[in-house]
């Protein structure tokens, strides 16, 4: 049952070897939370053993929660506080990637249809974030989303469809389009405490709500 999870195709969750690496990984996560905060050195070993990949320089703060440890993560992505990421099926993070807190990455799904539920079969579908993809606070992405290389993700948006690479999708309510920057006296590059993009095709309200950006904070 194990590989037909991670491979995408119906399973049960109650499989004994997904049961037996459920275990295992929640020992660990256990020791992760409960790290002293000046442990970085034990949280990266145990992020090693924890996850399938785990590139340098990647910080993940605790408290962070996932399943089977089925995560790659590239050189220099930081990860705050609360990240949930159910990884029935592969979750691969670039590098250089910024995830603001209680992101969630949701691999996780079930039928549509009632017996298949009823019965206890479910899936997953992979999630794929490219190099240099901003998450702002309390996004979710849906199964089976690609979101590509330097695209940003406004707090709170749900991300349910694939994003090109240098997207932007805004607040709630989530809007998808290219980004222009804004030019003028209100240009991010004169204010860089300012979040400032004109989304396209256009919408009612052709210029997303301002607010403030930071390396580990909202967007």
């Amino acid at each position: 049952m194990r590989e037909r999870m991670l491979r995408g195709e119906l399973y049960i969750g109650q499989d004994p070897d997904n049961a037996a690496e459920f275990l295992r990984v929640q020992d660990l996560l256990a020791q992760f939370k409960g790290s002293a905060p000046g442990a970085s050195a034990q949280r990266e070993a145990l992020l090693r053993q924890t996850l399938r990949h785990v590139d340098e320089g990647v910080v993940i703060r605790p408290p962070f929660f996932c399943e089977y440890g089925a995560i790659s993560i590239g050189d220099r992505t930081f990860v705050n506080v609360d990240a949930v990421m159910l990884d029935v099926a592969l979750i691969t993070i670039g590098a250089a990637c910024q995830i603001a807190t209680r992101v969630q990455l949701l691999t996780a799904a079930h039928p549509i249809d009632p017996q298949l539920r009823r019965a206890g079969w479910e899936y997953g579908q992979p999630i794929t974030l490219a190099d240099n993809v901003w998450l702002g606070g309390g996004v979710s992405v849906c199964p089976g989303v690609t979101i590509g290389q330097d695209a940003v993700v406004g707090t709170g948006a749900v991300v349910t469809q694939d994003l090109l690479a240098s997207w932007r999708l805004g607040y709630l309510p989530a809007s998808c389009g290219r980004s222009e920057i804004e030019t003028g006296s209100r240009s991010p590059l004169a204010r860089s405490s300012e979040f400032v993009t004109r989304l396209w095709p256009p919408t009612s309200t052709s210029t997303s709500p301002t607010g403030s950006a930071s390396s580990t904070g909202t967007p």
